[in-house]
């Protein structure tokens, strides 16, 4: 069993002005420093052995922040946990994408379903577990992932049994979500913070 922290990345521009960012690799602003400091103020009341993240900029940076603060060392890239591609809605205000395709159920064309990012991020959190596992001594039994908010939205989806996030959550940049991994299992424990 390994403990997985999701960790949605810091504030960026396109998040401040609602844009959907996707695949795009926009950086973080000082606003999202500022959230992967929280993150890490957060995080620190727990032992965490080892990090990965999204191979993102805001991902990447939010990650390499969390780890100086907590004493990490620098994080492994997870091309798994990058966020979902919004094809030819990227760049997009988020209004503008629900008026033009209806829900995020939808798929824009050259979009990923949010049921390929659930499939894409499990195997990469199956894959995560075994390397920590295999690298660390004494084994990594937790582990931080810095990730975007539709990888953990689809992974709170199916954790959850469909149930969460609610219609109109908004997972906050810098929020953190704390699971349980065991071969065939993903558990939901807590929202560290929502």
């Amino acid at each position: 069993m390994t403990l997985i922290t999701l960790v949605r990345h810091g504030q960026t521009d396109w998040n401040l002005a609602r844009r959907i960012q996707g695949s795009t690799d926009i950086p973080l602003n000082e606003t999202g420093r500022s959230d992967a400091l929280a993150a890490a103020a957060l995080l620190r009341s727990e032992t965490h052995h080892v990090m990965y993240a999204s191979p993102l900029i805001r991902a990447h940076e939010t990650a390499r922040i969390i780890a100086s603060e907590l004493g990490l060392t620098d994080p492994t890239i997870t091309h798994g946990m990058r966020e979902r591609d919004f094809g030819e809605g990227e760049g997009l205000l988020v209004q503008e994408y629900l008026e033009r395709f209806t829900d995020w159920h939808g798929a824009p064309s050259g979009a990923e379903t949010l049921d390929t990012v659930r499939d894409r991020a499990l195997t990469a959190l199956e894959t995560i577990a075994r390397e920590s596992r295999r690298r660390s001594a004494p084994a990594a039994e937790s582990v931080i992932v810095v990730t975007h908010g539709g990888v953990i939205r689809a992974l709170l989806h199916h954790a959850s049994g469909g149930t969460l996030p609610c219609e109109g959550d908004v997972l906050r940049n810098g929020s953190a979500y704390r699971f349980e991994l065991a071969p065939g299992l993903l558990r939901l424990l807590e929202p560290v913070s929502i």
